[in-house]
This record gives structure tokens, C-alpha cells and sequence, in this order.
């Protein structure tokens, strides 16, 4: 296993730069925009994508990752919503801890279930810190996950939960407001994270417009996800990525 990924975001970081993905959720291929998806992400430069979901119930994963590696070499990373996510088929995955709640299979039960599996692929592992936000809705990852969000007010909660996960180890942070989220996460709750911990901090759930994809990045955000927005309007791929590009210079 190589630690290309990793050092990738870990030189971002250093240099001020940001990084944009794109989730793809392997159930939603059917869609029929993934083509476009595709081709204005290579257009654009985005730097990853992330691939996975809560539910992925038409045993979709391979044949996603297949579909998109023929047609661009964007880096595909597993965001698994559970042990059976799994396919060497990809080049990394973000092997998440969920430190938000206290389910302990999401802590560390899943994880050792998968590691036998993990040890022996070629994946590169991302050991990140999952922290579930209240995105104003309930979603689909705390239904699933069993667990509460941490509340969009409590940046304090928010800061003590980051710090604890960078403290045990984990080399990635991931706040996340949950596909779906009616609401993003505070930029001041980004603010407070980003000021305090020395990893990468990755910020998902409820961004639908380059303008708070541009707001994230200020705040702090090393790398911006957006899934469910791209899924109704592609074209929105070219103008977040300006946004993302434009947020790191300011």
C-alpha cells in the first residue's frame, strides 16, 4: 500500500490549497447524468471521487468503479456506510470511526470485521474521524448509524470530538451534515475545528451553491464535498470548482 493520497492532502494543506470531491452514490447510477458527471469533472479538475452511500442495495460498488475508471483517472475513494462496502477495485478508502456518537460498532466493530479484508488489498487506508453535524433534518446516516449529530451550535462539542480523534491518531477529519441536510454546517463551527487541529479536515452535507463551497474553504475546509446538489444539476461541478479555487486564493 502507497500513502500517495494522503501525502497529496497533507502537501494541500501545507501549501494553502484545496481540494474538491465529488460523492457518487453507486444505487444512483441509473440517473443517467453520469457521463456528464464524468466528463465535467475531468474538465474541471476535480480531485476525487468519493464513492459510496448509507444504502447501496443493488450491489452496484464494482461495477461504479469499473464504469468510471474506463472512462477518467480521478482518484476513487470508498466512502463506505458499512463493512461490506468494500472492492479492491478502488485506489483508497476512508476507513471512518464514527467519534460523533456512541454506536460501537461504528467506533471500531465494523473495523474489525473489515480489516483482514483491508490488510491483504491494494486500498490505501485513510483512518478518518467521522463527525455527523445537524443538518436541520434527520438523514439517512443517523437513521442508519444508530447515533445523534453533534447540534449545528455546539462548535465546542464539535472542537472537543476533533481534537480527541486527531489525539488517538486519525490522520483525516470529516464533518459532515448527511446527504439530504437542509442545512450546511456552521462556517463558524468549521472555523473552530480547522483553527485547532493540525490534519486534514473534510466538509460534506447540505453545500448546493459555489457561494458556500467559496465560504467553507475561508473557513478553514482543506477539501469540500458535494454529492446530492451534482446529482440534480451537474453543471454546477464547473462553477463549485471555480469556487473552491477562488475560496483558497482569498
Amino acid at each position: 500500500m502507497t500513502s500517495t493520497i494522503y501525502s497529496d492532502l497533507l502537501a494541500a494543506r501545507a501549501a494553502g490549497e484545496k481540494k474538491f470531491v465529488v460523492l457518487i452514490d453507486p444505487d444512483k447510477l441509473r440517473l443517467g447524468n453520469m457521463d456528464q458527471v464524468i466528463q465535467l469533472s475531468q474538465e474541471v479538475g476535480v480531485d476525487y471521487f468519493f464513492i459510496g452511500g448509507s444504502l447501496i442495495v443493488n450491489n452496484m460498488l464494482d461495477q461504479c468503479l469499473e464504469s468510471i475508471r474506463k472512462e477518467c483517472p480521478i482518484p476513487l475513494i470508498l466512502f463506505p456506510g458499512n463493512s461490506f462496502q468494500l472492492s479492491y477495485k478502488a485506489d483508497g478508502i476512508l476507513f471512518l470511526s464514527l467519534i460523533s456518537g456512541r454506536n460501537p460498532d461504528l467506533l471500531i466493530g465494523n473495523h474489525v470485521i473489515s480489516a483482514p479484508y483491508l490488510k491483504l488489498s491494494p486500498l490505501e487506508i485513510l483512518p478518518t474521524g467521522y463527525m455527523l453535524i445537524d443538518g436541520g433534518v434527520p438523514t439517512t446516516v443517523s437513521y442508519i448509524s444508530n447515533t445523534q449529530p453533534i447540534p449545528s451550535n455546539k462548535k465546542d462539542i464539535a472542537l472537543c470530538t476533533a481534537l480527541a480523534g486527531e489525539m488517538l491518531g486519525l490522520k483525516l477529519m470529516y464533518m459532515d451534515a448527511g446527504s439530504g441536510a437542509k442545512n450546511p454546517i456552521p462556517v463558524s463551527m468549521i472555523e473552530t475545528v480547522s483553527g485547532a487541529i493540525d490534519i486534514p479536515l473534510i466538509v460534506g452535507g447540505g453545500i448546493r451553491t459555489p457561494e458556500q463551497a467559496h465560504a467553507d474553504v475561508k473557513a478553514g475546509a482543506d477539501v469540500v464535498v458535494v454529492g446530492n446538489a451534482i446529482e440534480k444539476d451537474p453543471s454546477l461541478i464547473r462553477e463549485i470548482a471555480a469556487a473552491v479555487k477562488e475560496g483558497a486564493k482569498a
